[in-house]
């Protein structure tokens, strides 16, 4: 491998050692140790069936696991799913997951539900500290739509979205949650060039106002222009961990998943 996991700067807000999993007799993970550091983007990558999404889903619960998972300093294995988002580790879903009846703004303004502080009578009876909190928060979420561009569809059904652009707006929605750390699977699938160079952006852009990501993604180009750290999976394992450059010059790396006629392009 590239690195030790421990010989990254910068301190770890989310650690996982030995993480182990088996459907049946299937071993979907198989001891993966990483870690994702404040200040960078992670990107978890790796072949088809590599176990990418399955890590996913166990570091946040979903399944039971073998190992330890902890989030800033917390050992969260045993807490719902629920309970892990409402730590501050907010995740997306390979398939957009957009709601229904709803506009593109609404939809972002529904990630808010973290971030409410108005007592629940305030709420009911539309108070003044209720009513400038809406406005604080409608406010960010327009700022954020405008990074990605969507802005102008701030009134259009979100269904009514193209599924590159429905993208987009779960990744917003998720940020309106102000997340301690952002899990993406696989932002970029359906994503036309435009719209994986405004997810670029706005990737930078969350890192530079101080939330680190955590990202799962078979587009190389996006991978290697955003993220700091770059940890691969195959089979279930890691078998490399080190920044982009590191990674296209790993050897196993290049055998199992970037080929020999990406490496000689990269």
């Amino acid at each position: 491998m590239s690195n030790p996991v421990d010989s990254v700067q910068g301190p770890c807000v989310l650690s996982v050692r030995g993480l182990s999993k088996s459907f049946g007799g299937v071993r979907a993970a198989s001891d993966v140790t990483f870690d994702a550091r404040e200040g960078e983007i992670t990107a978890l990558i790796g072949p088809n069936g590599a176990g990418k999404t399955t890590v996913f889903n166990l570091m946040t619960n979903i399944f039971p696991y073998e190992g330890e998972v902890r989030f800033d300093g917390r050992d969260i294995k045993g807490l719902s799913p629920i309970q892990v988002a409402q730590a501050g580790l907010i995740r997306t879903y390979q398939s957009a997951r957009v709601f229904p009846g709803m506009t593109v703004l609404e939809n972002v303004l529904m990630g808010r539900h973290r971030l409410l502080k108005s007592a629940p009578l305030s709420q009911f009876f539309w108070g003044r500290s209720s009513r400038r909190e809406e406005a604080d928060l409608r406010r960010r979420a327009e700022g954020l739509l405008d990074l990605v561009d969507l802005l102008k569809e701030r009134d259009t059904h979100a269904v009514d979205l193209p599924m590159g652009a429905q993208k987009l707006l779960e990744v917003v929605r998720a940020l309106m949650s102000q997340p301690r750390l952002l899990c993406l699977d696989e932002p970029a699938a359906g994503l036309n060039d435009r719209e994986t160079e405004d997810l670029a952006v706005l990737l930078k852009a969350v890192r530079a106002s101080g939330v680190p990501v955590l990202l799962v993604e078979h587009n190389m180009g996006l991978v290697m222009g955003v993220a700091d750290q770059v940890v691969v999976l195959d089979a279930g394992a890691v078998i490399g961990r080190g920044t982009p450059a590191e990674i296209q010059h790993n050897e196993r790396v290049i055998q199992a998943y970037l080929g020999r006629e990406d490496h000689a392009t990269a």
